[in-house]
């Protein structure tokens, strides 16, 4: 443990003293205090799944300096969900095409080199964490629901469909409020992840009643992997099942946050510790997304900035909507520097507050930089990008 002072405003330090106070308020006996991040493999992973990664261990190593408490974060993969639309950056998109609707983890891989586009994607996930020396646990829906991790839980939103039903549906429209069911049943014919109303439940077999893609109805056990939960009722069982204490999301997922929390409260326990960042843009404005693959990729940041310099990009203002560009890469190269130069001439508590000390987990070291990424860009004058995009060794070496 840490004697970090209170007066440490810092914005990782506060969420752990936060969650914190979260714990002391719920009534468990735990020996593990446990993160989440969540992720959806219907497109290529991005930036922002980086960033989401990166500030949740942030505030992990936060807590756990203060607290001296054992943690562990879950690095959760929603790829039982059906695939609903063909994503604009992928190769083979008519392959893809042809496995609308089924989970994810069944989708063909259009890169031909995995088993599915589930496993493709969540292969580049682990593989760009690893780079960055995450500790995490990575969690595979499929196998939660096949293999039965869930069972129990589901159980109990069956139990509680129709107060879960009076939770969400004041949230939708009038078409959607017709069909809307909690369960996604997978059909046994297709495949498909259908989303059909539930015609009956039997809380005594622990199943419900749809109606399958050729008209004939269908009883299904909802434990085994035979469903999958809407998103929003899955985030909520996750919550419980797992016993998340603490999450982070994008500031557009805040309502569906607030259904997940109440539907967690319903199931028995209370929603984790809290906190929502802004949304990463590209260079027009506009929300970096998987499926477009718009913005800034970690890749090209990498190819011109430190992985330090990316770190603090998504350290900094985590409540401000950023661009996220290549002008970005120098500022936060050079601005990385400077919080490097200054930290070892510090007094212990100001070191809290500098933003090296969560990057390097309380161990920076000193800067070896020769000259600035500005300086650079100055000596390449104008279009800086493309004079260097063949040539980015030249940035590696002062960078």
């Amino acid at each position: 443990m840490e004697n970090i002072p209170n007066y440490i405003k810092v914005w990782p330090v506060q969420e752990a003293v936060g969650l914190n106070k979260y714990l002391q308020n719920i009534d468990e006996n735990k020996n593990k205090v446990t993160f989440q991040t969540g992720y959806g493999p219907s497109g290529l992973p991005h930036i922002g799944t980086f960033g989401e990664v990166m500030r949740t261990s942030m505030v992990r190593h936060s807590f756990e300096k203060l607290y001296g408490v054992k943690t562990n974060l879950l690095c959760f993969s929603d790829d039982l969900d059906g695939l609903r639309k063909v994503p604009d950056n992928i190769p083979n998109k008519e392959l893809v095409k042809q496995d609308l609707d089924l989970p994810l983890s069944k989708v063909s891989d259009p890169f031909g080199t995995h088993k599915s586009f589930a496993d493709h994607n969540n292969s580049k996930l682990c593989e760009f964490l690893d780079s960055f020396n995450f500790d995490y646990n990575f969690i595979s829906s499929t196998e939660c629901y096949t293999k039965g991790v869930f069972n129990e839980a589901l159980v109990q939103v069956l139990a509680k469909y129709n107060d879960i039903m009076e939770i969400i549906l004041p949230s939708l429209g009038s078409e959607r409020k017709l069909t809307y069911s909690p369960f996604l049943p997978i059909s046994r014919k297709s495949g498909k992840v259908l989303q059909v109303p539930t015609l009956e439940i039997d809380t005594t077999t622990h199943s419900i009643v749809y109606r399958d893609v050729d008209g004939e109805k269908v009883k299904t056990s909802v434990t085994d992997g035979n469903v999958k939960l809407q998103w929003k009722a899955d985030w909520a069982m996750r919550w419980f099942a797992l016993s998340i204490d603490y999450e982070m999301y994008g500031k557009d997922l805040i309502p569906s946050a607030n259904l997940a929390s109440k539907i967690c409260r319903l199931l028995g326990r209370k929603a984790p510790y809290q906190f929502f960042y802004e949304l990463f843009l590209d260079d027009q404005g506009q929300k970096i997304s998987k499926s477009k693959g718009n913005g800034l990729s970690v890749e090209e940041w990498l190819r011109y900035g430190s992985k330090e310099s990316l770190s603090l990009f998504m350290f900094q203002k985590p409540k401000t909507a950023k661009r996220l560009y290549f002008d970005s890469i120098p500022r936060a190269v050079d601005d990385y520097h400077k919080f490097l130069e200054v930290y070892h001439q510090q007094s212990k508590e100001d070191k809290y507050q500098n933003p090296v000390w969560h990057l390097h987990r309380a161990n920076p070291p000193k800067s070896e930089l020769l000259v600035s990424f500005s300086m650079l860009m100055n000596l390449a004058g104008g279009n800086w990008i493309n004079k260097y995009r063949n040539t980015s060794f030249i940035c590696k070496k002062v960078c």
